[in-house]
Parts: C-alpha cells; structure tokens; sequence
C-alpha cells in the first residue's frame, strides 16, 4: 500500500474546489452508513438529506468526480465511496503521530475511526518523560525528544497537536522542519505555518460558543413569539459597519 509521505491526494490536481472537499467526508460518511445497510443506490434527495445539504449543491460537487448518477436509479453506493475515498487519499495508508498525550490526546489515540478511514497512528509524543514507555491504546508513548527520527523513520506527513497551547507552535515547528506537511490543531491558539502546509484548527470552546450564539437567539426569539418581550423593545445593535452590518466580534 501506497504510504502518506510520497504521494498526495488528486483533489487539487483536478481543481476540485476546497467549498467541495470540505463536503466530501460528509457524503462518505453517509454513505458508508447505507453501505453498511447494504443499500445498493441512493437518489440524490436521499443522500443530501443524509448528509446534510441541498440535493443541487451535491450533484453539483458530483459533477467535479465525473460521477452523475443515473437518471430513476440513482448513484451506486459503493461506487461513490470508492470514488470519493479515492479522491480524499483514504486507498493510502497516512502514517500519523499525535504529539501530547493528555486526556484529549489519549482520547484521539483510541479513536478506533483512524484506521477504517486511511489512517495509521504510527507514534504518541509526549514531553513529560514519566510518559516515556506507558502504553496508550496499546501503543507506547515516546519522548519528544524522537520526534524528528520518528517522523524520518516512519514516513509521516501528518501531525496532531493535542499540546497546551503555549507549547502548539514549538511543536508545529519541529513537525515542519521534519517534513511533515499537513497538521491537525486541537490546542487552543493560532499556528503560523510556512506556504505549503496545511493546518485544520478544531476548537471546541469555539464551536460551544457558536451554539451559546443560537441557543441565546433562538430564547429571544421564542420571547417575542409569545408576547414575553415586545418586537419593540428587542435589542437593537449599535455598532454597525459603514454599510449598516454589525461588525463579526470573534473570541480572544
């Protein structure tokens, strides 16, 4: 099988837009749940439905694999897992490692999802040395100190920083001068990286205050349906833009 390091997935080669990879993994999953069920087609209204988004948008991002159905029986489902798994560089095998093995990196390493899905956690790097040998998903944890030979020996092209935040960008620094070039962030801060890499940020605080946002809209809302607070009297905001919007307030 074909390793991460030396071949990289075909989706910008064929100029397929990032708006549709980002929903790439949304169709593939949906659709290995109807692969498990063994269901054999699945209309275009089904699947979108399923994951998520409107039947146009998907045959539109279809369109881009070359797959467009047929027409009163719909797309092949196993086809299109194999298409789009193909697409994602999920036939490979992506060596990863994951740097910092708290709770959250412990969590990620017994995430049984990696290896269905493409990917092979070949090392956990920890820089506490009382760490140093403890097994962690049956995997013994390494020093920080053999980042850069495990990188080198493994072929690795992925990192995962799972670090308190203060330590992110030392660690994203060695992971790139070593050679790796597509990064997973879970530590809560901004990484800077050279042209060329790759980092996909994921903070829960962040998400959990986007939902705070609607639950609080959505109680506003719900009081001025009921006659609780006058539309009158709703909050109005002050600080507009020049062309009337009210200015994106993001968390510090």
């Amino acid at each position: 099988m074909a390793t991460g390091r030396t071949h990289r997935p075909a989706t910008r080669s064929r100029g397929i837009p990032e708006a549709t990879v980002a929903r790439l993994p949304l169709y593939l999953r949906a659709l290995t749940a109807l692969s498990e069920r063994s269901v054999p087609t699945v209309s275009s209204e089904e699947l979108a439905a399923a994951a998520g988004v409107n039947s146009a948008k998907l045959r539109k991002d279809f369109s881009y694999l070359g797959s467009y159905g047929t027409r009163g029986v719909g797309y092949d489902v196993e086809y299109l897992v194999y298409q789009i798994s193909r697409e994602l560089g999920l036939t490979q095998d992506w060596p990863v490692v994951i740097v910092g093995i708290g709770n959250l990196g412990a969590a990620l390493a017994n995430y049984g999802g990696f290896a269905s899905r493409g990917f092979r956690v070949a090392a956990l790097i920890d820089a506490d040395p009382a760490m140093a040998g403890k097994p962690v998903a049956g995997i013994p944890v390494q020093h920080t100190d053999e980042l850069e030979r495990i990188i080198a020996d493994d072929g690795v092209s992925i990192g995962v920083i799972a670090t308190p935040a203060g330590a992110a960008q030392q660690v994203c620094d060695r992971l790139v001068a070593a050679g790796v070039t597509s990064i997973l962030n879970f530590a809560p801060t901004v990484l800077t990286v050279p042209d060329g890499v790759d980092v996909r940020k994921v903070d829960l605080s962040i998400e959990l205050q986007i939902l705070a946002f609607h639950e609080q809209r959505k109680a506003g809302e719900e009081a001025v349906a009921s006659g609780a607070v006058p539309a009158a009297d709703r909050e109005k905001p002050t600080d507009q833009g020049p062309d009337g919007d009210v200015p994106a307030v993001m968390p510090a």
